[in-house]
């Protein structure tokens, strides 16, 4: 019975502290991407990156435990001390959520459902229009084509706060003014820039045999949309459903713009914002308020996390 030796293989030249890492083949030298790849590998799996992204999500979370704690404590217990307080001489009280939620002056719950009502729409009509003008672009041949797709791409360089006024007496001139279409278009506008950008690079990711096999097979476009890439962009989708979700969530200015002054379309940080502004006598209740509005876009983000980084991080690195 006979061995043969295996053959020797190559190893990839390692910093002090680095682990060896196998060359992707034999004899052939790795290329400036996957050198500096290896590189970032060794940097961020030390213990100092480590510790450092621990003290950094520590005092990233302190912030967030003090707004649960003092959401909890008495009105006088917040107005006299700081939460950190709470340790010493514990007391909890769910009335500061009562009075929010369903309080006379503040009724929180109506604007809770008015950021629905808002939210949904403006994500479901940007990811739409996106898909249609990321597929033109991404597989239908037309003059002007890469032209026009920086050109769409660039209006992400344009700042909200230019576009504001002229839209808001544009609305005002279609009679549009104090429903939600106006904020529904507003934040589809702004979306649309970067949903088509993102999804372009989903779908240039596709192979192109699977499309010419396709058309070989005599599917239109239609057929192709449908059947061939959009069992491939669930997680193109869902992840700028996230990013977009989380945007209108939390979003001030576009609401404070074109649903501020009515209170039966406005969300909820406008309401929010109103406690610390001209109602500046119930900010004792700013904690509870912030959040009841923090819960939603969290459990969101915790749940799809993983489709929000594959999303940002689509057609950034090609191989």
């Amino acid at each position: 019975m006979t061995t043969t030796p295996l053959p020797p293989q190559s190893f990839v030249k390692k910093e002090p502290g680095e682990a060896s890492v196998p060359a992707p083949g034999r004899g052939r030298r790795l290329t400036r991407v996957e050198k500096r790849a290896i590189a970032a590998q060794g940097k961020l799996s030390s213990p100092w990156a480590s510790l450092l992204a621990i003290v950094i999500a520590v005092l990233w979370t302190i912030p967030s435990l003090g707004l649960l704690i003092t959401s909890f404590r008495p009105e006088l217990d917040i107005r006299r001390s700081g939460w950190w307080t709470f340790f010493t001489s514990p007391e909890v009280t769910t009335d500061n959520y009562q009075e929010a939620l369903f309080g006379s002056s503040t009724n929180f719950s109506t604007f809770f459902i008015n950021s629905f009502v808002i939210t949904l729409p403006s994500v479901v009509i940007p990811i739409s229009l996106a898909l249609l003008a990321a597929y033109a672009f991404a597989w239908i041949e037309f003059k002007g084509r890469s032209i026009l797709f920086v050109a769409v791409f660039a209006l992400q360089v344009v700042p909200i706060q230019v576009t504001l006024i002229p839209l808001l007496s544009q609305y005002v001139d279609w009679g549009l003014e104090g429903s939600f279409w106006v904020v529904w278009l507003s934040h589809s506008m702004f979306a649309l820039p970067l949903a088509i950008f993102l999804l372009h690079n989903f779908m240039k990711d596709v192979p192109p045999s699977l499309v010419e096999a396709a058309r070989v097979d005599g599917a239109g476009h239609v057929k192709i949309f449908f059947q061939v890439l959009m069992p491939l962009l669930t997680p193109a989708i869902a992840s700028f459903a996230i990013f977009q979700f989380l945007w209108v969530w939390n979003d001030l200015l576009v609401a404070l713009t074109f649903a501020g002054g009515a209170p039966d379309v406005a969300p909820l940080t406008v309401r929010i914002a109103e406690l610390s502004g001209s109602r500046g006598s119930e900010w004792h209740l700013l904690s509870a308020g912030a959040f009841i509005s923090m819960v939603v876009p969290v459990l969101v983000f915790l749940a799809l996390q993983r489709y929000f980084v594959r999303g940002l991080l689509a057609g950034s690195v090609k191989g």
